[in-house]
């Protein structure tokens, strides 16, 4: 595997992201949501850098499944959704393919009636996408390359790695 973005790119680039979305929401409060399991590392580190008043939710969506980089059709699970009813919403997943994972879930949460709703991606592969939808906010624009790590998995592995890596057996 080669490593496509380290460590320290990576806090430096969340960072910077996290004062976005502080400049952007500064005196108010903010559900963020984030869609399992990709996100999970992405979350937990960019809520920390946040200095607002936050709620924390998560939703799952899948498409994914074994060792398969197609995706199938899209499973959502909001079991653990907060009430999202006239609240500030930030949706948080890990990359930006296709988009139609996260076109799917924003139009979902819409009829939840939020205040307003945003989303943001660690990674977004640009050249794939497929959809009219865009991310609020994204940290990394990356090639069209299968990647692991920092969340990002290949048949449910790598998922600890502390860097985004190519997974070039693919």
């Amino acid at each position: 595997m080669r490593v496509l973005l380290s460590t320290d790119e990576i806090d430096v680039g969340v960072s910077d992201l996290a004062g976005r979305i502080q400049a952007d929401y500064t005196g108010q409060s903010l559900t963020v949501l984030g869609v399992l399991t990709g996100s999970l590392v992405f979350l937990a580190d960019l809520i920390r850098k946040l200095d607002l008043p936050l709620r924390v939710g998560v939703l799952q969506a899948s498409s994914y499944r074994g060792e398969t980089k197609t995706a199938g059709q899209l499973i959502l699970q909001t079991a653990m959704l907060p009430d999202i009813v006239d609240r500030d919403v930030l949706l948080v997943d890990d990359i930006f393919d296709t988009g139609r994972t996260l076109a799917t879930i924003f139009e979902q949460m819409q009829s939840h009636r939020p205040r307003s709703l945003r989303s943001a991606v660690l990674l977004w592969k640009e050249e794939r996408t497929i959809v009219e939808y865009r991310p609020d906010y994204h940290v990394f624009r990356i090639p069209d390359k299968f990647v692991v790590g920092y969340g990002l998995d290949y048949d449910d592995q790598y998922r600890h790695l502390p860097h985004i890596a190519a997974y070039d057996e693919m």
